[in-house]
């Protein structure tokens, strides 16, 4: 099977953290990416917002359209007000070919709340996660009837965060919707992330791979401190980094035997000051190939 690989220009501009990023611009970020030789990236607030103009900044600098991320409100939201909310995203994914909406729930979370620690995440039941699953799987036949599927991203400081977590939301949503599968943010949850994919591989339409460094998650635990606390203090890295945790052949070993075919995003926000973006991320890009050849995944230029 064959797979692209792409990249979040998160470590050269950190939207949620943007004093980290301020000396770097999205033009550079872009620059690099194609330099190293990422074929995409994800789609960044500071890239042209209308459809024309960012399907030309992608092809001056000669990537594709990854996804991006998409702030959901379907928790507070009528079915009519979120697909309103959305739609000029899809429309726009949709014109540029890109494999998905990367949709988060957000009219809850504390991921963006550097004052609150991430032990106060709201932890919803089985039931209540199970009829909001029932629910986004109707937004998401409708996005990909627009044509653009909508993959699903749990996320640290979010209602969907665990293993325990993407079971009910799985388990009560149909197959229209999909799992976005992010490995550091598993491992930050407590979660296995091969487990996860082997329960779940048959969903996953989208993957993103970072790193994380133990001792600084260990402090985060330890101090409760927030999760953005945890991204300046450098919690994750790219997949390579000597300083990471976790096994990401095997990932790749179970990626191959699914056969998934699809694109594996870099995303690993930094500080800059630390991990100087373009020689994290071309480690990222190296180690990745290397990992992907001996899977036995083809890298689709």
């Amino acid at each position: 099977m064959s797979v692209k690989i792409g990249i979040s220009l998160i470590a050269w501009q950190n939207d949620d953290l943007p004093e980290l990023t301020k000396d770097y611009t999205t033009e550079g970020a872009m620059e690099d990416a194609a330099k190293i030789g990422y074929s995409g990236v994800e789609r960044g607030r500071r890239m042209p917002a209308d459809t024309e103009g960012l399907r030309a900044y992608l092809d001056r600098y000669g990537v594709a359209l990854c996804g991006g991320w998409c702030s959901g409100n379907l928790m507070v939201n009528e079915m009519e007000a979120e697909q309103a909310a959305i739609r000029a995203q899809v429309e726009q994914f949709a014109a540029l070919n890109a494999p998905c909406i990367v949709y988060a729930e957000c009219s809850n979370t504390i991921q963006g709340n550097i004052d609150q620690p991430v032990s106060q995440r709201p932890k919803l039941t089985r039931e209540e996660v199970i009829a909001y699953g029932a629910k986004l799987s109707e937004l998401a036949k409708w996005s990909k009837d627009q044509g653009v599927v909508l993959s699903y991203h749990h996320h640290m400081g979010a209602m969907v965060q665990d293993a325990e977590d993407i079971d009910w939301l799985m388990e009560g949503s149909t197959e229209d919707l999909t799992l976005l599968y992010d490995a550091g943010h598993l491992h930050f949850a407590g979660a296995d992330p091969v487990a996860v994919l082997d329960k779940w591989g048959h969903r996953v339409h989208h993957v993103h791979f970072k790193d994380v460094r133990q001792p600084v998650l260990d402090w985060v635990r330890a101090e409760d401190k927030s999760f953005l606390n945890g991204v300046a203090a450098g919690v994750y890295s790219v997949p390579g980094d000597p300083e990471g945790c976790i096994d990401f052949q095997a990932i790749t070993d179970r990626l191959n035997a699914m056969d998934y075919s699809g694109w594996i995003v870099v995303e690993a926000e930094q500080d800059p000051a630390k991990a100087p973006p373009f020689e994290y991320s071309k480690l990222g890009y190296d180690y990745m190939t290397q990992i992907c050849g001996r899977s036995g995944l083809q890298i689709e230029r």
